[in-house]
């Protein structure tokens, strides 16, 4: 690592660290015209970011990118401002009655610098929600884009530099290098969202320094469908929540567990969808393509072990595509020794691995890591509550795909290998404070009688309050 990154990032983070030493506390108004920054930076540069990420992806939907990565920061710091002043306010909370009459609270209060680095399937979204939420927090922040989407990350530190000062938010841009420095540097606290593999190492780099970390991860998503769904209403949702963004979105299904004999009709029905969504994907600018030469090349190699390895493979649609485009597939006679059910897939493939009583699909889904999300289909609440409480997974949505990520009023993140922490809504505003204790001691205070020289007063005191605690 040569010494001017080192010097670079290193005065990045001191110029903050000052600014935060001299304003620990940011008011109300201040917080509220950070975020109202956010929401003026991203209505006007919403086409150019639409632009930005097409261009990066070889193609990727326009409005994709209205919605996933523009609409979700709008609202996300719109929802931020409705409620700041409630989740700034200390809250008291009771105390027990041999302390009385002192009182406790809870003060909510900003950890210093968050350093938030974003991966590249929602190159801005996922920079920017983490970034809103440690700016309602009171932070200070700095930002690592992926290098693998130049075009957005370049605009993105333009967008920063004109509505924030460096001091206030600042992004850092620049190669793998880059990332693992910026991954090592003393934060107050470190945001990761990308790919378990390199959340591992995230996580070593941060224990240098004790830097607490939230990682949003991946992994293998399952949907389950229980024989009591609606079968069309079910390939259709399927059908789009596997092929938003081509299926490089974390939350995407990455497999489906289905009764034995509906696998070839919900099969043909999610082809179908799939085919009314795209009635062609050549030329197609609905249609999102693979954001990397690299990626793609990887989900082909997916494909051709999977047919290697005995499975068959049903493309939606026929004929070659150009660029980084690759046609969505369905997989079925699937197994656990094809790649494609082992590593986690970011792509618009879907394997569909065959069951004959829920206990079997619970115990193929319990017996591999915790998955980012679970997805069930049915009808049948007891069903529906059976697996709710006999698997884990970071969130749920139940009879649809991906919502669950957009809830503001629910914590998102992950549980065991799929990530450790949450944020979204009044989560993320907890995530990047120190939720501090606060113990008032009234003038005329009982604990007096405990203090030294002991004797029965003592005694009698400790019994009582045993009985009474």
């Amino acid at each position: 690592m040569n010494q001017t990154l080192q010097e670079r990032l290193h005065l990045a983070l001191e110029l903050q660290r000052a600014a935060y030493q001299a304003e620990m506390y940011p008011s109300e108004a201040i917080r509220q015209d950070r975020l109202q920054r956010v929401r003026h930076m991203t209505a006007k540069y919403a086409e150019q970011l639409a632009e930005a990420i097409s261009q990066d992806f070889g193609n990727r939907a326009r409005q994709e990118t209205l919605l996933a990565d523009v609409f979700t920061v709008e609202s996300g710091a719109k929802h931020a401002q409705k409620h700041l002043r409630r989740w700034m306010r200390p809250r008291h909370v009771s105390t027990a009655l041999h302390f009385l009459p002192a009182s406790n609270q809870l003060l909510r209060q900003p950890l210093g610098v968050v350093g938030v680095v974003a991966p590249w399937n929602y190159p801005f979204y996922l920079a920017m929600a983490p970034a809103l939420a440690a700016l309602a927090a009171g932070n200070r922040v700095m930002i690592k884009p992926s290098e693998l989407t130049p075009a957005t990350s370049a605009l993105l530190a333009k967008m920063v530099a004109e509505f924030f000062a460096p001091e206030e938010m600042q992004v850092i841009t620049g190669d793998a290098e880059v990332g693992r420095a910026f991954s090592q540097l003393p934060f107050d606290h470190l945001f990761f969202t990308g790919s378990t593999a390199v959340g591992r190492h995230v996580a070593q780099a941060a224990a240098q320094h004790l830097t607490p970390v939230t990682l949003e991860l991946g992994g293998k998503s399952p949907a389950l469908v229980d024989r009591s769904c609606h079968l069309q209403l079910t390939a259709e949702r399927l059908a789009y929540g596997k092929l938003l963004n081509a299926g490089q979105t974390c939350v995407a299904p990455d497999y489906l567990l289905v009764p034995r004999e509906m696998v070839e009709p919900l099969a043909q029905a999610i082809l179908q969808a799939m085919r009314k969504m795209f009635p062609a994907l050549e030329g197609n600018a609905d249609y999102t393509h693979i954001a990397s030469e690299r990626h793609r090349a990887r989900l082909q190699g997916l494909l051709d072990d999977a047919r290697a390895r005995g499975a068959r493979l049903l493309p939606s649609h026929e004929g070659p595509l150009s660029g980084r485009a690759l046609t969505p597939h369905l997989l079925l006679d699937v197994n656990d020794e094809m790649t494609v059910m082992r590593e986690e897939i970011f792509g618009p493939l879907l394997p569909i691995v065959p069951y004959d009583r829920v206990d079997e699909a619970l115990a193929y889904i319990n017996r591999h890591e915790r998955p980012l999300a679970l997805y069930w289909f049915g009808q049948d609440s007891a069903m529906q509550q059976r697996v709710m409480e006999q698997s884990h997974a970071g969130g749920v949505t139940i009879n649809d795909c991906i919502w669950h990520l957009g809830q503001e009023e629910q914590p998102f993140g992950g549980v065991g290998a799929s990530g450790m922490g949450s944020y979204h809504g009044e989560w993320g505003f907890r995530t990047f404070s120190k939720e501090k204790p606060i113990f008032s001691q009234a003038r005329f205070a009982g604990t007096k009688l405990f203090y030294p020289p002991y004797g029965k007063t003592f005694s009698r005191l400790l019994g009582l309050l045993k009985k009474i605690a």
